[in-house]
């Protein structure tokens, strides 16, 4: 490809060296991953004894069928509550999302994780052409002239970039910058095809790699290689241009809206949708949106943004039309994006101690079939209803998929299954073929609690059953995860009040209209930020700035954040 002449990267991934561990230990744990997690504590096994609501299916099982030759390690995950960040990288590791790449701040995606990816482009590539979008795609090689003809975007990205200097073994006449962003490249293609009023808006998607020299990264949340869309826009009045982006009456924007829907109904991210300060807004942009999100560990993780970049690129780039009356005029823009970041936020939103949990709608696997027999006789039996099981749920969409190794007991797969997030286990032995029965277990729901017994295998019935507790499962994670943000969101009303919050590790809402100085200070006394000036702002709140004390029309949301 010609050689990358690069920042270099002072850190990689954050791991933490000392950390008690249960649950399991991967069945190849990457030696990378291994590296990084010393375990100094004796971790407790999870066997199948730690299910406290043994099924008849269960009972059938052998008491030991495992070749002690085929032994592996069993998995360990750090306990959530003891290092969260530890935690994270243990089901990342052990639910075969990723592994880290030979790059330091790169990873590799693996399927797995990758098939969460998946969902989520359906999703959006739906969401985007029913909106008059069109996929396309632009080169990943950019001039760096490009870069330095907006002044703020060129600043703003400068030390995040990648630059080739040599191509086919000789220095290149200019350097050329790998991707960060195509607002650039996007504006120079935009200038030779639109003319004229008729031109537009013309609207567009891709769906593309992204290099940002970042010096501390986490797999999925910030890398140096992500995957993303971006969509870009073209229109030839700022009314246009902002109805593009604007979310009616809610004075949300309309791509925001797309990615706060897709938070909520599909992900069960109960996000918080709004403005971003002006030190926070993109470089380039006029106005930044977006939607923040909270983690397990409290803190905020910025899930997608819309930008209105007004006229600033088209005026950089010379991006003009003629208008009905026969006048040059500059386009009005935007852009949008969400990220390979959104898997992240699933699993620090959603996960437990037991591992990864996913919500039913973006789960590569919703259902998965656990056949348990004794005897060799039983074994055909079992998985000749496991199979009629398997092609019932298939034909009506659900994901499904039969464990049908022989060499793991039965508990251990359960586990297994668990860790990975699968929203439903279905558990079918020798017993429950005879009685034409299967056991339904949840992931949301531990031991014996979610654990039903005798659901029928008649087809109607169990599509009906399925259906009914793929949708709670649905419900109950948002509704959960909802439950978390609300009550780790404190309103404040003075600075005092937002530093005891913000030290107790929780959001801070409070009236603000106070300067970019002031907003500085508040960061680097508390490490916290402006995450957005929600949409939704509350009624006959008194609003004097927490730090000034002058008249403030909205309130902010502030938090740590990644």
């Amino acid at each position: 490809m010609g050689a990358l002449r690069l920042h270099s990267l002072t850190s990689i991934f954050a791991a933490s060296s000392s950390s008690a561990a249960i649950s399991y230990r991967s069945v190849r744990s990457p030696s990378i991953f291994r590296r990084h997690h010393r375990l100094r504590l004796p971790p407790r096994r999870l066997t199948t004894a730690s299910f406290s609501a043994q099924s008849t299916a269960e009972k059938d099982a052998p008491k030991q069928t495992e070749d002690p030759k085929s032994r592996v390690q069993d998995r360990v995950i750090t306990p959530r509550s003891q290092d969260f960040n530890a935690w994270y990288l243990d089901v990342i590791a052990n639910a075969e999302l990723a592994d880290y790449g030979p790059v330091r701040g790169t990873m590799v995606i693996r399927p797995y994780g990758y098939a969460i990816w998946e969902a989520i482009q359906d999703y959006l590539n739906v969401k985007f052409k029913e909106t008059g979008h069109s996929n396309m795609y632009f080169p990943q090689f950019i001039p760096y002239s490009f870069i330095e003809k907006e002044a703020s975007h060129v600043e703003g990205f400068s030390p995040e970039l990648a630059l080739v200097t040599i191509g086919g073994g000789k220095e290149l006449e200019e350097k050329l910058v790998v991707r960060p962003t195509s607002e650039t490249i996007v504006n120079h293609m935009f200038t030779q095809w639109i003319h004229s009023y008729r031109d537009l808006p013309l609207m567009v998607n891709q769906w593309a790699n992204v290099t940002r020299w970042e010096m501390r990264t986490k797999p999925f949340v910030r890398t140096l290689e992500f995957l993303w869309q971006e969509g870009h826009t073209a229109h030839a009045t700022p009314e246009e241009a902002e109805k593009e982006i604007d979310a009616a009456e809610l004075q949300a924007l309309q791509m925001i809206d797309v990615y706060t829907k897709f938070a909520y109904e599909e992900t069960a991210i109960p996000v918080i949708a709004g403005r971003k300060s002006k030190s926070e807004t993109f470089a380039g942009a006029s106005k930044t949106y977006t939607i923040e999100a909270m983690m397990g560990d409290r803190k905020a993780l910025q899930a997608g943004t819309s930008h209105n970049l007004g006229q600033n690129f088209s005026r950089a780039f010379g991006t003009q039309f003629t208008d009905e009356n026969g006048q040059r005029q500059h386009v009005w823009q935007t852009s949008w994006a969400v990220s390979t970041r959104f898997v992240g936020g699933i699993i620090m939103t959603h996960g437990d101690d037991a591992g990864l949990m996913l919500p039913p709608k973006i789960a590569p696997i919703q259902v998965v079939i656990v056949p348990i027999w004794k005897k060799d006789d039983e074994k055909t039996g079992v998985f000749n209803a496991a199979s009629s099981v398997r092609e019932v749920l298939k034909t009506v969409g659900i994901k499904v998929k039969i464990d049908d190794t022989d060499q793991r007991t039965p508990g251990w797969k359960f586990n297994f299954w668990e860790m990975k997030g699968v929203p439903l286990r279905i558990e079918i032995g020798p017993r429950d073929v005879s009685s034409g029965s299967v056991v339904i277990s949840r992931r949301d729901v531990p031991g014996k609690q979610g654990k039903v017994f005798g659901i029928s295998m008649e087809a109607s019935s169990l599509v009906a059953y399925v259906k009914e507790k793929l949708d709670e499962i649905q419900a109950s994670l948002l509704k959960r995860a909802t439950s978390f943000r609300d009550s780790n969101i404190v309103d404040v009303n003075s600075y005092s009040e937002l530093k005891a919050a913000i030290g107790e590790g929780k959001w801070a809402r409070g009236p603000w209209s106070a300067s970019d100085k002031d907003e500085l200070r508040v960061k680097e006394e508390t490490g916290a930020t402006i995450r957005c000036f929600p949409f939704e702002q509350p009624e006959g709140r008194n609003k004097t700035c927490l730090m000034t004390g002058n008249p403030a029309e909205e309130l902010a949301i502030f938090a740590k954040s990644y």
